[in-house]
């Protein structure tokens, strides 16, 4: 018998439209396993279950009365802490916003309240998404459901570990370089990062402002699919928001995958996989052909140069963003003898490590005599990357590779030598640069860890990436939770 806190959002949208279950009931089981848990994962920042258990009383009235509550309704959600929300604390990770307060909500917020959102907390982060891992947060890290010595990845880390716990149903995240997929990865969830516009980024507190984009975390295809839905589609508020009509992502995910072309890109396999999850991966190709897809190896040549341009491009962006928050307007303020050490006491003690080296690559970066050198050429390395990936969809429907080389490594094991960090987003860093969509599904286990496989598709084609990820998600049959013992059980 499932537990109501492990079950998915749509067979709860089923068993509330259908009274076998009330939102509230829902939100008990859910507030129970925060308390049984929570001070050993940390997935949240700031738990809001008073305005959670409002809205799932609101939707249960809705449902006596005989109207629809909306589609989000009595389904408790984790939201990352970079999304404002009116009236709620909005961190971003960081001591520097550990007082601040928005006025308003993102988005993505507006819609879901809209549609009944039951929002449980703020999730846990790496400061200002800044990191792979979500050691990186002011807060303290949040620990893997499946292994509480081991990461649950980042930077939307809180998201993911606060679904794979039990501690909320579903989760939005956000996604600059792989920080939506590398966390589904490490705990055995489906994590989407949108085409670059699909999905609002007004009220997404920016990092880097040509790769930021919000998505959903999950538990399956299905409440993916369902979840991107409800946040997708134009908003007049954010300047590169598409115009485009929103389809039926449900309804789109059906049909399977029998003469479909995928596409295995070299770059992609090479070394640094560990031995488990190169086993996966040939296991999930033998899959596609048992499906009757097509799989042939595929060349991305200027892949090898993407990580490179992604902490030049994005560490310069984060520069620019970061500058905002000077001791002037909102957050924190340390106060100096002038103005301009104000400044410097308060970015000093308001930044953290990770935060203060990426506004220097990045300053440094756009300076005057080097910004053509550096800045200017990594976007050009950017735009080989966009031919390559447009090049390859003429001849594949998708693009497979594993989400991280690797599965969840131990807390503190990179914290000292950001590059290696820096490896960990290898396989997810490149959809970012290009603006396309790509989907992680967990496919295997390597020593009781989940294991990620990335789907990537063509631009605005969420719904032929969904649809293999449905088909792939059934033929592969992951049901594994998090065990007893290292985890949370």
């Amino acid at each position: 018998m499932v537990e109501l806190y492990e079950a998915r959002a749509w067979e709860l949208r089923e068993m509330l439209r259908r009274r076998e279950v009330s939102a509230v009931e829902i939100l008990r089981a859910v507030r129970e396993r925060v308390r049984e848990v929570e001070e050993r994962v940390r997935s949240y920042i700031t738990l809001t279950l008073d305005e959670a258990e409002r809205a799932a009383l609101e939707a249960d009235a809705a449902l006596a009365e005989g109207r629809d509550p909306g589609p989000a309704a009595g389904i408790p959600m984790a939201v990352k802490d970079v999304l404002c929300t009116r009236g709620i604390l909005t961190t971003c990770g960081s001591r520097i916003l550990e007082n601040y307060v928005p006025v308003y909500d993102a988005t993505v917020i507006g819609r879901l309240r809209r549609d009944g959102l039951t929002m449980v907390g703020k999730a846990n982060m790496d400061e200002f998404a800044m990191g792979s891992s979500t050691e990186n947060s002011a807060f303290g890290p949040t620990r893997n459901p499946w292994d509480l010595e081991r990461v649950p990845g980042g930077s939307s880390g809180g998201s993911a570990a606060a679904v794979a716990a039990g501690e909320a149903i579903w989760a939005l995240g956000s996604d600059t370089g792989g920080s939506i997929r590398q966390p589904a990865s490490f705990c055995g969830l489906v994590g989407l990062k949108p085409t670059y516009g699909l999905v609002s980024r007004f009220g997404l507190v920016a990092f880097a402002s040509s790769l930021d984009q919000v998505g959903p975390i999950t538990r399956d295809v299905r409440d993916c699919a369902l979840l991107l839905s409800l946040i997708a589609g134009h908003d007049p508020r954010d300047s590169t928001s598409l115009q485009v009509e929103v389809p039926d992502y449900l309804k789109a995910m059906e049909g399977g995958i029998e003469g479909m072309r995928v596409g295995v890109p070299r770059e992609l396999m090479q070394e640094g996989l560990t031995p488990g999850v190169r086993e996966c991966m040939e296991r999930c190709l033998a899959i596609f052909q048992e499906l009757g897809a097509e799989v042939e190896e595929a060349g991305l040549p200027h892949l090898d140069y993407a990580l490179s341009a992604y902490y030049i491009i994005a560490p310069a962006e984060a520069s620019s963003n970061l500058a905002r928050y000077d001791g002037v307007r909102y957050g924190l303020r340390v106060e100096g003898e002038d103005m301009l050490e104000m400044y410097g006491k308060t970015r000093a003690r308001g930044f953290g490590a990770e935060v203060k080296r990426r506004i220097m690559l990045g300053t440094y970066a756009l300076s005057a005599g080097y910004y053509e050198a550096y800045y200017g050429q990594a976007q050009k390395v950017r735009t080989l990357i966009l031919g390559d990936f447009r090049k390859a969809f003429e001849r594949y429907d998708v693009l497979v590779s594993p989400t991280s080389p690797t599965p969840a490594f131990r807390l503190g094991e990179k914290v000292e030598d950001p590059l290696a960090m820096y490896l960990s987003d290898v396989c997810t860093i490149p959809v970012n640069l290009a603006g396309i969509p790509a989907v992680s599904i967990p496919c295997g286990l390597e020593d009781g860890l989940p294991v990620g496989l990335q789907i990537m598709g063509k631009v605005l084609d969420e719904a032929t990436l969904l649809r293999v990820a449905r088909a792939m998600e059934e033929a592969i049959g992951f049901r594994e939770r998090p065990p007893a013992g290292r985890g949370v059980g």
